[in-house]
């Protein structure tokens, strides 16, 4: 089984740029197969990579609902979604790129979700590691979308209310069961004293990962519609995500040096 990434946190603290920065440094450091798993209904993963979205698992699911005669002759509904479902992977040399995407019209996710964790886990079997950008909030978890995760990147801006957003986040998983190998708080975009942020974080219990500094050059790429991997290497947020997933993440006993 893949060893799993999953990236929550509250909407607009950072959660899809640092998803795309560890998808990068695992292709960088690790030897090993990567799938990168957008499953934010407001998907832009794929923007944040530099890549092409590709068809949706949502719009797979509702082409298929839509149209009575899209299942060849001879096929099972459920092999058919693999099938499309494989064939709407974005491949790269690097790694694979699998987009949820969103319902056109109003309805549940529910059956979305559920096909998605099936997939998921069957997709893991074919590679040594999954990170999961998920959407804002705590819906997706409470969706149960995933039943394990190795690492739970819990993404919080500079704030005392994000801090305690990461930890309902936290909580609900705990709350749901969700099988969490490790947990870790990333306090992204600072830019003032971070001792409010610390001293939140211990009251909290959080294991506190690392503070990355607000870097302008990121809201320049996205104004120039650029993926956000144009960020150098040497660019100080990037050092220190870098940095921290090495020394305190267990996935770091897996680099090759």
């Amino acid at each position: 089984m893949g060893y799993v990434i999953a990236v929550a946190g509250k909407g607009g603290t950072g959660k899809t740029t640092i998803s795309a920065f560890i998808i990068d440094w695992l292709a960088k450091e690790l030897k090993g197969t990567i799938l990168a798993s957008d499953a934010d209904p407001n998907s832009n993963l794929a923007d944040a990579l530099g890549l092409k979205e590709g068809e949706t698992i949502v719009g797979i699911l509702e082409g298929i609902a839509n149209s009575t005669d899209t299942v060849p002759a001879g096929m099972t509904k459920e092999r058919y979604i693999d099938l499309k479902v494989q064939e709407s992977l974005v491949e790269t040399p690097r790694f694979d790129l699998l987009v949820m995407g969103r319902p056109e019209g109003p309805g549940c996710y529910c059956y979305a979700n559920n096909v998605l964790r099936g997939i998921i886990e069957k997709l893991e079997k074919n590679y040594d590691y999954i990170v999961m950008d998920n959407e804002a909030g705590m819906e997706h978890l409470s969706r149960r979308t995933r039943r394990k995760i190795d690492l739970l990147l819990l993404v919080s801006d500079a704030t005392v209310v994000g801090i305690r957003s990461a930890k309902r986040i936290l909580d609900l998983a705990n709350e749901l069961e969700i099988e969490i190998t490790k947990s870790t708080l990333l306090v992204n975009r600072s830019i003032l004293d971070v001792a409010p942020i610390k001293n939140e974080a211990k009251k909290l219990g959080l294991d506190l990962l690392e503070i990355l500094p607000e870097d302008p050059r990121i809201n320049e790429l996205k104004i120039e519609n650029k993926s956000v991997l144009g960020l150098t290497q040497d660019a100080e947020l990037r050092t220190l995500l870098a940095e921290a997933l090495k020394k305190r993440c267990p996935v770091a006993k897996k680099i090759v040096h």
